[in-house]
């Protein structure tokens, strides 16, 4: 077994299996999917770290892949089936909708960083994913074009209510995410019903807000 194949199996044993994580779908897509595949060459060593990965190579933006127990415990809450069409929304270098395209019908990813979204379908390709669109997009704005979805992934957090992206999901279509509305913070699952959508939190959580998702700053007199 190699280093980086040792280093997967840890992180499913001793990060997401640990967390509560029983989803054998989750547990097989993450021995699967090479992290460090969605890192940059200097970061490898750091792929299979219980951390939110910076990924940008000192962009501008930063930009990250959320801690893997975190990104397990949403897909499981999210209940995702084979036939679901999922949004990853701030997909970063694409590791999240990798996953997902493991179990999920069909996958599509958007990405705020036109550069990362380019080095995310480069990794998707190199590893034969097909069933993974990626397009650059604002992470409040989705992807309306492609929508309504049965589930839409948050690849980080939220300071506010992403309404634009509940407009996009379906009548039972489910939102996961990160929300940073109030301390702590807390992974939620949103349900879409009758119109309306149901906020239920899950676990207590902490991630990077996504570019776009801030709180817009008060004004003080």
């Amino acid at each position: 077994m190699s280093g980086f194949s040792t280093a997967r199996q840890k992180m499913v044993d001793g990060q997401v299996r640990t967390s509560d994580v029983t989803d054998a779908r989750i547990i097989d897509a993450m021995l699967a999917v090479p992290r460090e595949a969605f890192v940059p060459d200097s970061k490898r060593a750091l792929a299979y770290l219980d951390l939110d990965l910076d990924v940008s190579e000192g962009g501008v933006v930063k930009r990250y892949l959320i801690k893997p127990a975190v990104m397990a415990k949403m897909l499981q809450a999210a209940d995702i089936s084979s036939t679901d069409r999922v949004l990853v929304v701030g997909c970063a270098t694409g590791y999240a909708a990798a996953v997902v395209a493991r179990f999920a019908g069909e996958v599509f990813a958007t990405e705020g960083e036109p550069a990362l979204a380019d080095r995310a379908k480069a990794a998707l390709a190199e590893l034969g994913v097909a069933n993974v669109t990626v397009g650059a997009a604002p992470a409040a704005k989705g992807d309306a074009a492609d929508a309504p979805f049965d589930v839409i992934v948050l690849n980080g957090a939220t300071e506010i209510l992403p309404h634009e992206l509940y407009e996009q999901l379906r009548e039972g279509g489910r939102l996961v995410g990160v929300f940073a509305l109030s301390q702590p913070q807390r992974a939620a699952i949103v349900t879409r019903a009758h119109g309306d959508c149901g906020h239920r939190p899950l676990f207590d959580a902490a991630a990077p807000v996504l570019p776009g998702l801030e709180r817009l700053p008060a004004f003080v007199f």
